[in-house]
């Protein structure tokens, strides 16, 4: 399996502020989603930010279809569909003037598709966007980021906001995207049940870092959480832990194999661990 998108490294500081970016590392793999997951201000806006080069970075490579992402590499550019949790799009424009727009900036933009979009999300041509809802603005920005027939799709909050059905019906043309083996996603989110859907990989990032990387499948069917009293904690293996949690009179115990944890420790409680949980454990808790 070939990799689309490889972060190796990336550090970028904001001087103002004091946050940065640390060091983060990742490669999504083709045919494959990507859930970015991290709270507020984690620096997920800004890993975009640097993957398309609208921010600079300090140290670090990006490689987008195995070559190194820089102002030069206009190609690949073309290659890369973008929608931020945010109306780019001048409210003044009709989605048919919007395609005259983007045919000027995209060489492979494609009206055809673009207006096959627009009625599949039941779109109207000459309404003024300003007048769309949040969720026509998002199928819209979706319906642009498709129609230069990208590889890859970049997308920043973009079910945020968005009722079930919405969220449910652009879930479904993020399946269909990646069913071409060449495509891939990387899908920043806050709604966990999205990602659980969809996800293939799941990138936790927490103050500037990359905190966790998995296959989605072994967080849901490998990692558990150990609830245990005071005395049992005190007798797990140090190295068995990745982070815990003391909650009243039990500790919540953060696991990556259940399977040796059930062998290894005979009178623990082992539950089944959600996505959410392990992002709270992992932020929220306390390393062995």
């Amino acid at each position: 399996m070939e990799t689309i998108l490889e972060l190796q490294g990336i550090s970028k500081k904001f001087k103002d502020s004091g946050f940065c970016l640390s060091d983060v590392s990742f490669a999504l793999p083709s045919g494959s989603i990507m859930g970015f997951v991290g709270e507020n201000g984690a620096g997920k806006t800004t890993t975009i930010g640097c993957i398309l080069n609208i921010l600079t970075k300090d140290s670090g490579t990006i490689t987008v279809f195995g070559e190194e992402m820089t102002d030069e590499n206009v190609m690949a550019r073309e290659d890369i569909g973008v929608v931020f949790d945010a109306n780019n799009f001048s409210g003044r424009l009709t989605a048919k003037q919007l395609s005259k727009v983007m045919g000027g900036i995209y060489r492979k933009w494609d009206n055809t598709k673009f207006t096959r979009y627009l009625d599949n999300f039941k779109l109207p041509l000459h309404q003024k966007i300003k007048t769309y809802s949040k969720g026509m603005a998002m199928k819209l920005a979706l319906s642009v980021a498709l129609a230069h027939s990208p590889k890859l799709l970049l997308l920043d909050e973009a079910t945020s906001g968005l009722d079930p059905l919405v969220r449910d019906e652009i879930l479904e043309v993020f399946l269909e995207f990646v069913q071409d083996e060449e495509h891939a996603i990387l899908l920043s989110s806050h709604i966990i049940s999205d990602l659980e859907k969809i996800a293939d990989y799941i990138t936790f990032i927490h103050d500037g870092r990359i905190i966790l990387s998995e296959k989605k499948d072994d967080l849901i069917y490998n990692y558990a959480v150990v609830r245990s009293k005071s005395g049992q904690f005190a007798e797990m293996d140090r190295r068995d832990i990745i982070a815990f949690r003391k909650r009243d009179f039990q500790i919540d115990v953060l696991v990556s194999d259940r399977h040796l944890i059930e062998r290894k420790y005979k009178d623990l409680v082992i539950d089944n661990v959600t996505i959410d949980e392990i992002m709270l454990l992992l932020i929220k808790g306390e390393k062995p």
